[in-house]
């Protein structure tokens, strides 16, 4: 017997023990193959078991007609969730989980007193609201987030999404960025958030430090450290930006957020 053959619902079990990509190579093998990769029973092995308890009915999802159109929606682009302070998105390839928490999701030292901080709105923004540092020499910034929302067995990286207008008193000292378990081991390093300060105008703490790239929308973001989730435990992750040496006023960045997606060496 030939592995056509067998029953479609025989064939879309079959698939679903495979990879996602696997299932959309095998599709084009032949039509009995194509109509067995389309079934629920396949693609809703790739999506999370906890998705009801991440996407509540109120959320942004329309009516989609199959579970595969629902693994699509919500790989293609990023869910706002919790009430508009997080969004979620699954990873193409893979099916793991990606978040990001919101600037309001976030704690921002003085980020409630608007001589320092504003909150102001962007049209760009997949966020109601982004925080626009107005003036403070105190810049600290902490998310925290438990392991257990993540997908296990997985290599994460948090990333610091933002941007930098007229931007001005990042020259003075380097940011230093932390990654880690609550009360665990952490990553720690120094970067230049400034993307536009010129090296030979900066001193030698600078030179070789990683600096922000632009993302495909626009924005800029930069790597703050990588952690691996077992999910065998309840952890508390948190990540850190902070600058609070120099005691010299920063003005013109941006926060959108702080993003933690899967890294894949």
């Amino acid at each position: 017997m030939k592995f056509e053959d067998l029953a479609e619902g025989c064939m879309a079990k079959i698939l679903s023990y495979t990879t996602r990509a696997d299932v959309c190579r095998l599709s084009l093998v032949s039509k009995a193959f194509h109509s067995a990769a389309e079934a629920n029973t396949v693609w809703d092995c790739f999506l999370p078991s906890d998705l009801s308890s991440i996407i509540s009915p109120s959320s942004s999802v329309p009516p989609l007609r199959s579970i595969k159109d629902l693994y699509l929606y919500l790989s293609d682009r990023p869910t706002i969730i919790d009430q508009g302070i997080k969004s979620f998105q699954l990873e193409k390839r893979t099916g793991n989980k990606c978040y990001m928490l919101s600037a309001r999701d976030l704690s921002i030292i003085w980020g409630d007193t608007t001589h320092y901080w504003e909150w102001t709105t962007l049209p760009e923004s997949r966020f109601e609201e982004v925080a626009r540092l107005r003036a403070a020499c105190w810049f600290d910034i902490t998310g925290r987030m438990n392991t257990r929302v993540l997908s296990p067995n997985t290599n994460y990286a948090a990333f610091l999404v933002f941007k930098m207008i007229d931007a001005g008193g990042f020259h003075y000292d380097p940011a230093v960025l932390s990654v880690g378990i609550l009360g665990g081991n952490s990553s720690t390093k120094n970067v230049c958030l400034d993307p536009n300060l010129v090296d030979n105008r900066l001193d030698d703490r600078f030179h070789g430090l990683q600096r922000p790239t632009v993302r495909s929308d626009g924005r800029l973001e930069i790597e703050m450290g990588e952690f691996f989730n077992p999910g065998l435990e309840e952890d508390e992750l948190q990540i850190k930006v902070s600058e609070t040496t120099s005691n010299w006023w920063k003005r013109g960045f941006i926060l959108e957020g702080i993003e933690v997606r899967p890294k894949h060496v």
